[in-house]
């Protein structure tokens, strides 16, 4: 573990995972040292914001990791909270074809193997901000209202900003496609401003399995075994761009905000003396094809959106093969497959099994397993199949249709097994 203190006003710390360790406990122990900051009353409205982008589990790179929310929540009911819940307003795309990804991440699941709430701020209860003069939108009541705001991003690089983490977390706090729409007309600037206004309490940052080139949607699992806390979500997000060996100047709202004289000099200091314990090479950034970079220039992307919402446009985008064309061009980074995954049982082929224990590591409701495996629905299995995507000698089986699942199977089966 890396600990740095950064004054009385400014916490950090980086926790690096051994192989096997006990997760859960480690992040009680550490959530134990920020108690200070938490609401007195047990009934406060607590909020924990991971990030949802799409469908794809956390295993890709892409979301937040169940193991984590499932350690947040568990610590908080621990302490006697009750006012839960887990909540974020996820892409676009999703949201315009009606696929609930909170429904196929399992956050559903994993909420109610708990007993907390879930929100999907694209369709909750929201408030108009006036971020500045050419930016109103609609934010999700909660993330302005809650008395503990726990900002839960997945450390990941992302063609256009270089880096998403604490500070774009937040665009999902935006209500619906239109109001997220906004926040690109200048994407760098409007972050920022979406910082000032909503504050989260805490920043968890969930880099065990981060993400580096074509992020946030089509880049490659890194395991890193680091999560790293901070209340300040500057300077958490210059210590990832550390960790990941990616030149702050190359993340486009911490250079904004470096230029206009945001970033105070001594959190830049603190922030940088933190010690980063990390041999690997840097992260690739991959800021996409000539006709991706020249589409999404900071200068240009306003007119392209405006045309993009145009009838005819919107609609050719919205068909099956204007789908097809967009991703094969680089132009959109997800296939959008409505399909629920249709799990009837996993069982175990004992022949294959080494009892390496990954699968037990890899749960986010820490069955024991492979023993559980006989009785997974009572033990309270929720269906996430990270077990099933950990193992390297194949020895889960599925039994059932996968739907969603495909393209991740797809796209990451290999290096998920071999990446963690």
């Amino acid at each position: 573990m890396t600990l740095t203190d950064t004054g009385p006003e400014r916490r950090l710390t980086v926790l690096h995972f051994e192989e096997r360790e006990g997760f859960r406990q480690k992040i009680h122990r550490e959530l134990d040292r920020w108690k200070d900051r938490f609401p007195r009353s047990k009934e406060a409205r607590i909020l924990l914001k991971p990030n949802l982008n799409n469908y794809m589990n956390a295993l890709t790179g892409n979301t937040t990791d169940l193991r984590l929310v499932a350690a947040v929540v568990s610590y908080l009911k621990e302490t006697g909270y009750t006012d839960i819940t887990i909540g974020d307003g996820t892409n676009s795309g999703y949201f315009r074809h009606n696929i609930s990804v909170i429904d196929f991440l399992m956050i559903n699941r994993l909420a109610e193997y708990f007993g907390v709430k879930v929100l999907d701020f694209n369709r909750a209860e929201s408030t108009r901000v006036i971020f500045h003069s050419e930016f109103r939108a609609d934010v999700a009541s909660l993330c302005l209202e809650a008395d503990l705001f726990i900002n839960m991003p997945k450390l990941k690089t992302h063609f256009e900003t270089g880096m998403t983490v604490c500070l774009k977390n937040l665009i999902g706090c935006l209500k619906g496609q239109e109001n997220k729409k906004k926040v690109h007309r200048d994407l760098a600037s409007n972050i920022l401003s979406l910082n000032q206004k909503i504050k989260p309490h805490l920043q968890i940052v969930d880099g065990l399995i981060a993400m580096e080139g074509m992020g946030p949607s089509r880049g490659t699992p890194v395991r890193l075994d680091t999560v790293i806390f901070g209340d300040d979500p500057f300077a958490v997000d210059i210590v990832c761009s550390r960790l990941a060996g990616i030149d702050m100047q190359s993340i486009s709202p911490l250079r904004v905000a470096r230029a206009r004289g945001d970033l105070d000099p001594g959190l830049l200091a603190d922030a940088r003396a933190v010690r980063i314990e990390n041999s690997r090479k840097p992260f690739v950034l991959d800021r996409g094809n000539f006709l991706v970079r020249f589409i999404h220039g900071a200068k240009r992307q306003k007119y392209f959106l405006a045309i993009r919402r145009m009838g005819p446009f919107n609609y050719l985008c919205s068909t099956r093969l204007g789908g097809k064309v967009l991703f094969s061009t680089g132009l959109r980074q997800d296939v959008f497959q409505s399909e629920a995954l249709q799990c009837r049982g996993l069982k175990l082929d004992a022949e294959r099994c080494t009892g390496c224990g990954k699968c037990s590591f890899y749960c986010p409701v820490e069955l024991d397993l492979p023993r559980d495996f006989e009785d997974l629905e009572k033990k309270g299995c929720i269906k996430c199949l990270y077990c099933y995507f950990v193992c390297e000698q194949r020895a889960i089986l599925f039994e059932g249709e996968f739907g969603f699942l495909k393209e991740q199977i797809r796209a990451f089966d290999s290096l998920t097994r071999s990446t963690t």
